[in-house]
């Protein structure tokens, strides 16, 4: 079986989760890809500071280690800042390996570049980490483009902000107050100044306009305010007529050119970035046929990050799934058990009857089962007295009655 090699640039939070993903990940690579996936080398700046779990993985401050790998296929670019990183990418396209990068300011500075490099050496680059941490956007954005044309895109691009706006209206905290309880959380860094002053949302906002418009505005013409002015006084005053505060990254094409704010704005109950808190992301893309799509998850953090590089990792190699991954995923869904909620006549009679994994009493006239779903249709379809409806999420039981019944809250 054919092996493709990694090498990993920095081994922060990010470095740390895209190895652990592809370490603890082989069997669903092979099933994609045909392949093992390997990492071969990973880049620090400080090798005392760093201990690796496999023995084998080349650990150097030397690049040029790197680059004399006789093996290497693709570069996982895990590194902050403009500085070294587009050197060491730019060294990495020429010597003919594919790149992906979770790294937006030096994206949003040099992307361009990588990108006519990348096509000049026929290799490809990957940047969905560069954006919302785990959230498909550039994926979704791609695919829009076919024959959709955008016209805005409104986003929350920092989960710390967004955190802090929160704790502030949920916990009348200070903003000095929320600040101090994200850096304990490690959402914010002892410098918090890129989040907060909107930096941060600043360099993904460019990216975007690069993928959605073909170009970026004039930096210095972007309107750039952070949260930091924004007071406990005004959130409860806001809050008090259905407003909310949020730090948003606003794109529009218009006659004159691209317009870009990041800056905090109201958001009102019937807006789709209403409902998005703590540390979470969410994209609201207008476009002229399919209308508004939002798209809301992790924006950061360990493994979210790494879900969106290694997502891009499988994009590089464009692979086709084989037919038994596809028939034993298939399979696998079939056999899941489903929770449903079942309500009618004649619930003790179905409960005596129906051998299915789980039935509980939530309510005098509501039972929970879980089963397959063909088999649980087959009983209540039988029975016209008996509705049926499928649960998504949990059902969070309350409490039991006298009878060890248990019960929810209708």
């Amino acid at each position: 079986m054919n092996t493709i090699h990694i090498a990993l640039l920095g081994y922060g939070t990010v470095g740390k989760g895209v190895y652990q993903t592809i370490k603890n990940h082989q069997s669903r690579f092979k099933a994609l890809l045909g392949s093992e996936v390997k990492i071969a080398a990973v880049l620090v700046r400080n090798i005392e500071r760093h201990h690796l779990p496999d023995q084998d993985v080349l650990l150097t401050t030397n690049f040029e280690d790197i680059l004399q790998l006789p093996k290497l296929d693709v570069v996982v670019d895990a590194i902050v800042g403009s500085e070294p990183s587009f050197t060491y990418l730019q060294a990495a396209i020429k010597k003919g390996c594919h790149v992906i990068t979770a790294n937006k300011e030096m994206f949003a500075h040099h992307g361009g570049q990588l990108k006519a490099l990348a096509d000049q050496h026929q290799v490809s680059i990957g940047f969905e980490a560069t954006v919302a941490g785990g959230i498909p956007v550039i994926q979704t954005l791609n695919t829009l483009l076919n024959i959709n044309k955008i016209t805005k895109l409104e986003g929350i691009l920092n989960g710390t902000s967004n955190f802090i706006l929160t704790k502030m209206r949920q916990e009348d905290l200070s903003f000095a107050d929320a600040l101090k309880l994200a850096q304990e959380l490690g959402y914010a860094e002892l410098d918090p100044t890129n989040d907060v002053e909107g930096i941060d949302a600043f360099y993904k906002a460019m990216i975007l306009s690069q993928v959605v418009f073909g170009e970026q505005p004039q930096w210095n013409d972007v309107q750039r305010k952070g949260i930091t002015e924004i007071t406990a006084e005004k959130i409860k005053l806001f809050s008090g007529i259905g407003l909310r505060f949020k730090h948003v990254a606003c794109l529009e094409k218009t006659e004159t050119g691209i317009k870009c704010s990041i800056k905090p704005v109201l958001v009102s109950q019937t807006h789709p970035l209403y409902q998005v808190e703590g540390v979470q992301n969410a994209i609201s893309i207008d476009a002229d046929i399919v209308g508004n799509i939002a798209i809301q998850g992790p924006g950061a953090g360990m493994f979210p990050t790494a879900s969106a590089v290694v997502e891009d990792f499988i994009h590089l190699y464009n692979p086709i799934q084989s037919t038994q991954y596809q028939e034993a995923q298939k399979k696998k869904a079939a056999a899941a058990p489903i929770n449903w909620i079942i309500t009618g006549e004649g619930l003790g009679q179905f409960k005596a009857n129906v051998p299915l994994n789980s039935v509980k009493v939530l309510h005098p006239r509501v039972l929970l089962a879980s089963g397959v779903e063909e088999d649980f249709a087959n009983y209540v379809k039988e029975d016209p007295k008996l509705e049926y409806f499928q649960v998504f999420g949990e059902v969070n039981l309350l409490g039991k009655s006298k009878d060890n019944k248990i019960f929810i809250k209708i």
